[in-house]
């Protein structure tokens, strides 16, 4: 199929966008197009105005910042997949990216588009969740921030007015020793993740648990956090018996089913992968294997 006629626009800055977006009807941005041109072509979305991002040059950037990691919402996929920089501060990033789709996929995609589109298995979105972002809109009467956990309002569904774009993403970093990981399983690599887990794990000089935050995709309509795990993990030693006491909160969770998989089955990943993960990233903090 082909998608229903649109007028199509090419604005060079962010003024223009903002401009385009304050006097025009039924407008959607174009950012990566990886998710807005498969659905305009099977006519599930049917804008009257198509405003393509791609021109505005101030969207692309990667940089630290007052111990940030800041992001524009027009970086592709794979620019943040080999930074230098987003590997030697935040790797998960760079481990979660590596299970997204494919190269060519990563070669369009742009953060902010999977941020804007909030597919509930889409890994950014859980990175975002993870590390407490903060996200960056500007729109008609300017710019405002808004934190992650409240950008999502529900499927598919963000906090971003129709007249505002996404403009920027900033990453707390993680300053004290602490190990990563990232997990999922899907039915074959780059698809869709049925679960994904994204761990992070400080450890204090005793070795024990400073501090953990961890997050969960594809079992909600938005990412996440396991607030009850990361808070039955602080001040704990690390190893096995921990980390299925990890799973047992994990499965205690609400999963969604759907055509693919049963929510049953969903919390049953989200158990087994929430403790390897765990175990993934005490080991490469320096802590306890297994």
């Amino acid at each position: 199929m082909k998608p229903a006629p649109f007028a199509y626009h090419d604005p060079k800055t962010l003024s223009e966008v903002t401009a385009l977006l304050a006097r025009l009807e039924g407008a959607k941005l174009l950012a990566g197009g990886q998710s807005l041109m498969s659905m305009m072509n099977l006519r599930f979305v049917m804008p009257d105005h198509v405003v393509d991002l791609n021109g505005v040059a101030d969207l692309d950037y990667i940089r630290e910042s007052s111990g940030r990691l800041e992001i524009g919402a027009m970086t592709r996929q794979r620019a943040i997949e080999r930074s230098e920089l987003v590997r030697a501060k935040a790797p998960v990033l760079v481990e979660a990216l590596e299970q997204v789709g494919h190269h060519q996929t990563r070669n369009r995609g742009t953060i902010g588009g999977s941020l804007c589109h909030l597919d509930p298995a889409a890994e950014l979105p859980g990175m975002a969740a993870l590390y407490d972002a903060e996200l960056t809109v500007l729109g008609p009467k300017g710019s405002r921030k808004i934190a992650m956990k409240d950008w999502a309002l529900g499927y598919m569904t963000t906090a971003l007015e129709p007249d505002e774009v996404l403009t920027g993403i900033a990453f707390p970093l993680w300053r004290e020793r602490h190990g990563h990981a990232f997990l999922e399983f899907a039915r074959r690599h780059g698809d869709f993740a049925i679960v994904g887990v994204g761990c992070l794990l400080a450890l204090d000089g005793a070795g024990a648990i400073a501090r953990a935050a961890l997050v969960l995709v594809g079992v909600d309509v938005k990412p996440m956090r396991l607030d009850s795990v990361e808070t039955l993990l602080k001040g704990q030693v690390p190893g096995p018996e921990l980390w299925r006491a990890a799973a047992d909160h994990a499965l205690k969770i609400e999963a969604l089913s759907d055509a693919m998989v049963s929510g049953d089955y969903r919390k049953r990943l989200a158990g087994t992968l929430t403790a390897r993960a765990l175990a993934r990233a005490a080991e490469r903090a320096g802590g306890a294997r297994g």
